[in-house]
């Protein structure tokens, strides 16, 4: 369900006639942040570069949270509801109940994860009404904007940045992305014993073993994109190691200044000059330079050795966790090429045997399952 959203309904600063009290303490608030507090923390500095680029008063945002309220575009957050069941098969009050509580617990533990670009600032799971669900409150924001604050509130393009792109009218990417929510919540009710039913929709959902290609395949991005970071930086360190080489060669090139330049040669005494005029006028003055080059040299010696060996290490520590990273997306690179298999073994199934047939023999599969759950609890 996407609900309008009611903050103080969701964290019970006013309770509506469907809420029993006495349950009300089995409730779980994950977080309650003030909305404009959230606002401040995500668009404050965006808001001071954009208004810094006005050069009309008019143009300048005074408060984002009011322009974001007021807008017909977008709303200052959106909501999401998730329930297990009904009252008839998960009430809050009954074994399944609890049941549905831990799944829907678990399921919350990885949404801000799944969602970095949904910032989540009221999250409350409510045991004291029929049924336990699920609220969560979010700002959805995209960075980078080319348009208007270079970090500003859009869901469109915050579900774009997380990889959905819309498509047809019934494809948009709020339909993507409540699909693999679906898909995520799906999964964790499964470890659970508890398999969906897909009542009164035409939608296309995931079904677990695609959810886990697509969880997969989405770490495998991840770690590509860890991988290139990488690369980047010891790209970075070997242009160093370079310039400390090109630094050897110039300390080379001073030690041929010294040997040659006139300017570091101690010239002829001139005429009749005393000793004491040689010495201050020439002998004195030389050393003075000489002293003062072999400082720099040697200052700019030690601090070159000093970085190299500090980049020795990070290059060791680089490469080793660049190993590490490579020898985990092979790992999954291997798992996905797996489940692309079973996915395809389980189409191939279904096209030889006949949809009916697949459908009743996973029936028979769930009764057993579940009768040998039922025994080990009875027991």
């Amino acid at each position: 369900m996407v609900g309008k959203g009611s903050v103080n309904h969701n964290s019970r600063k006013f309770k509506a006639e469907n809420v029993d009290g006495i349950r009300t303490h089995l409730n779980i608030d994950y977080c309650n942040e003030p909305i404009k507090k959230i606002y401040h923390e995500l668009f404050d500095e965006a808001l001071k570069r954009y208004n810094e680029k006005q050069t009309r008063a008019d143009r300048r945002i005074e408060n984002y949270y009011e322009k974001i309220r007021n807008s017909k575009q977008e709303k200052p957050f959106h909501e999401l509801i998730l329930q297990i069941g009904d009252k008839e098969n998960m009430s809050a009050e009954s074994e399944n109940g609890q049941l549905a509580r831990q799944i829907l617990d678990e399921y919350y533990r990885g949404f801000q994860e799944r969602n970095p670009n949904l910032k989540v600032f009221s999250a409350h799971l409510h045991m004291d009404e029929a049924t336990p669900h699920l609220h969560i409150d979010f700002v959805p924001f995209t960075t980078g904007s080319k348009r208007g604050l270079d970090t500003r509130v859009s869901l469109k393009q915050a579900l774009a940045a997380q990889g959905f792109k819309g498509g047809t009218r019934g494809d948009t990417e709020w339909n993507q992305w409540v699909s693999v929510e679906k898909s995520a919540l799906a999964f964790v009710m499964e470890r659970h014993g508890i398999e969906w039913e897909h009542k009164g929709t035409h939608e296309k959902h995931l079904s677990v073993l695609d959810y886990k290609k697509q969880e997969r395949a989405a770490e495998l991005e991840q770690l590509g994109a860890k991988i290139e970071e990488k690369q980047a930086k010891f790209n970075v360190l070997s242009e160093r190691v370079l310039n400390y080489d090109d630094g050897l060669e110039n300390l080379k090139n001073v030690e041929e200044m010294l040997n040659n330049a006139p300017e570091y040669q101690l010239s002829d005494p001139q005429g009749f000059m005393s000793a004491k005029a040689y010495k201050t006028k020439i002998a004195e003055p030389l050393i003075q330079k000489l002293k003062a080059l072999v400082k720099t040299a040697l200052a700019r010696c030690f601090e070159g050795w000093d970085n190299y060996h500090r980049l020795n290490i990070t290059n060791g520590n680089l490469y080793r966790e660049n190993e590490m990273l490579s020898k985990i997306n092979r790992k999954l690179k291997s798992e996905n090429e797996s489940l692309r298999s079973e996915v395809k073994d389980y189409k191939l199934l279904r096209k030889v045997f006949g949809h009916k047939q697949i459908d009743e023999l996973l029936e028979q599969a769930r009764n057993i399952k579940g009768r040998k759950r039922e025994n080990l609890r009875s027991r």
